[in-house]
Parts: structure tokens; sequence; C-alpha cells
């Protein structure tokens, strides 16, 4: 049988053929709006560092985040392709990418979405203890 995860905020569904992929997806999507909005709240207190007033500043961020989203939908680009679009060598990109890198933001990334993973599969083993319990 087929399950469906769900992917992202909008509700869309992906059915995957291997139910064990369900875990993977609620840890990368299921899970990522967390993830998303972790991303927009810190670029707000940014913006809001640099003297935007919080409003102004999550509009910004907002606008920045749809836009991007729906560029990358639309460009069927790759995402690194994308992003190497919009960076300038030795411009403002460049030097906030190089303390991304520098502070790994790959790396706690990757383990956010498999400490999310692990916790899915303790989670549906519980559940499943629980069922096989019941008379």
């Amino acid at each position: 049988e087929r399950a469906k995860a769900i992917l992202g905020a909008l509700g869309e569904e992906l059915m995957v053929d291997d139910e064990n992929l369900v875990d993977m997806a609620t840890a990368l999507s299921g899970t990522g709006p967390t993830y998303v909005f972790l991303l927009m709240e810190a670029l707000v207190d940014a913006g809001v560092h640099l003297g935007f007033s919080r409003r102004v500043a999550e509009e910004l961020v907002l606008r920045t985040v749809e836009g991007s989203a729906l560029f990358a939908r639309k460009s069927g680009r790759h995402l690194a392709e994308l992003r190497n679009m919009v960076t300038s060598p030795g411009g403002t990109s460049a030097a906030a990418i190089y303390q991304l890198e520098k502070g790994a933001l790959r790396t706690v990334l990757s383990k956010a979405v498999y400490a999310a993973y692990q916790r899915t599969r303790e989670l549906g083993a519980e559940a499943e203890r629980r069922t096989e319990e019941r008379p």
C-alpha cells in the first residue's frame, strides 16, 4: 500500500511507495515549516538589529521568502544555481554566505533534520508498541 506524506505548509501530498520514506518526509518536509519559520524569525531579528521596525522587517522577510520560493519553483533550476545567480563575487550576498558557511549552517540543518528523523522513528515505534499492547 502506498503511504501519503504531507509536504510543506500548503498541505500538498506526495505519494510514497516505501512507507519508510514517510519518516524521512516527516523530518524534512513535515517539520520543514519549523526550520523555515526559525530562519525567518532570525532574519526579522537581524533586520530589527539593523534599525527596521519589527513590522517592516517581517514584511521584508515574508516577501523575500515568498518571492524566492516562487522563483525557485517556476525556474526549475537547481537551488545552488539560483543562489549563484544572485551572489555577486565580492558583494553583499557573498559576504553573508561566507558567514553562514563559516557558522556551519549546512551542518546544523543536517543535524536538525536527522534529529527530527530519529524522533519520528521513536514516536512511530512507541505508537506501534502501544497498539500491540492493546487486547
